[in-house]
């Protein structure tokens, strides 16, 4: 099991709840996730190159990686 080293983002400002500072962000899976550590909004963000080839009607649910 390994695990995942959670960073915090300084100066980020949450969405959600607005709070400063609070906001921790990490990778899952080639999928970077970011989490309000106050409110627990959660964000996930594709890879850019992903993200290019996704048309503009449609969401990335997650990225599939054969082992």
């Amino acid at each position: 099991m390994s695990t995942t080293r959670k960073r915090f983002i300084a100066g980020a400002v949450c969405p959600s709840c607005n709070a400063m500072d609070t906001l921790a962000v990490w990778r899952e899976d080639q999928v970077e996730v970011v989490e309000c550590v106050k409110c627990g909004h959660h964000q996930r963000q594709t890879e850019q190159q992903v993200e290019k080839h996704v048309r503009p009607q449609e969401q990335v649910i997650g990225i599939f990686h054969p082992e």
